[in-house]
């Protein structure tokens, strides 16, 4: 087994795509699943999702370059840059007494805790991630909801709005569809025993707390692009009434002038 002589370890989660490939990986020599765990590097292992994140345990620098470029090939839709998170695991025995660097302590290094550490931080670099996508929604929405209440409204708004909706759809249906953030993982099924350990990292990294509000944020930019986009198509349907009233009142005068000429030259 791994890190059987060690007494600290570094875990990196990354997220690296939106999914990843892994029958190639469940195919070949494999320490675990759900989720499934790889030898990686020299002396190290790495933890793979199907929603695209991979956690590393033990890998030096050179080591993660070399095992991501090796995954390249199973990413679909691979990110410019990963959103990343560490986290310092040491066996509750050696745990240095100035935590400064704010240990998590495990009875042991084995396969079956990674997991569990390897699950909570995956759900974590997700959370991450989608935490910054709506921030930046939410920052874009701003400027077409002030353009409106200044009542400028623009030929593309409809469409920016209609593609945040759509984005919105679309980060929830990966949050519960893909990497169900609220489940515990299939292994605590299988082992109840780490469900402590679960739990203490789940209230740890605050996993609840920022799906819900995650959740309430997802609602707010919704219901924000839905209403400013009811607003923009009432102006539009506003704005179509008073062109069909101007050649109402066109037409009449046309036919009044009509008349005018009939009943001079009468």
């Amino acid at each position: 087994m791994p890190f059987e002589q060690q007494e600290q370890l570094l875990g990196r989660a990354l997220y690296i795509c939106q999914r990843l490939d892994l029958k190639a990986f469940e195919q070949s020599q494999r320490l675990a699943t759900n989720p499934l765990m790889v030898r990686a590097g020299s002396q190290g292992m790495a933890a793979l999702f199907r929603y695209g994140v991979v956690v590393l345990f033990g890998l030096n620098t050179i080591e993660e370059v070399s095992f991501l470029n090796d995954i390249k090939s199973f990413a679909t839709d691979t990110f410019d840059d990963y959103e990343a998170e560490e986290v310092n695991l040491s066996l509750s025995s050696t745990t240095p007494e100035d935590n400064n660097s704010h240990y998590i302590e495990l009875d042991a290094f084995n396969i079956e805790r990674l997991q569990v550490v390897a699950s909570v931080l995956a759900k974590s670099v997700i959370l991450a991630h989608y935490e910054s996508e709506v921030t930046q929604t939410f920052e874009s929405i701003e400027p077409l909801a002030q353009s409106l209440q200044q009542g400028n409204s623009h030929a593309h708004g409809g469409k920016q709005l209609l593609a945040h909706i759509g984005d919105v759809l679309m980060i929830q249906g990966r949050m519960v569809g893909r990497v169900e953030v609220s489940d515990k993982p299939e292994l605590l099924w299988e082992e109840p025993q780490y469900e402590r350990l679960h739990k203490r990292m789940a209230e740890e990294y605050e996993l609840i707390e920022r799906h819900r509000s995650l959740e309430r944020k997802l609602d707010l930019v919704s219901k924000t692009a839905e209403t400013l986009l009811g607003l923009l198509q009432n102006q539009r349907s506003h704005r179509v009434e008073w062109y069909i009233v101007i050649l109402i009142v066109i037409e009449v005068f046309l036919t009044l002038y009509e008349m005018w000429g009939k009943h001079l030259l009468a």
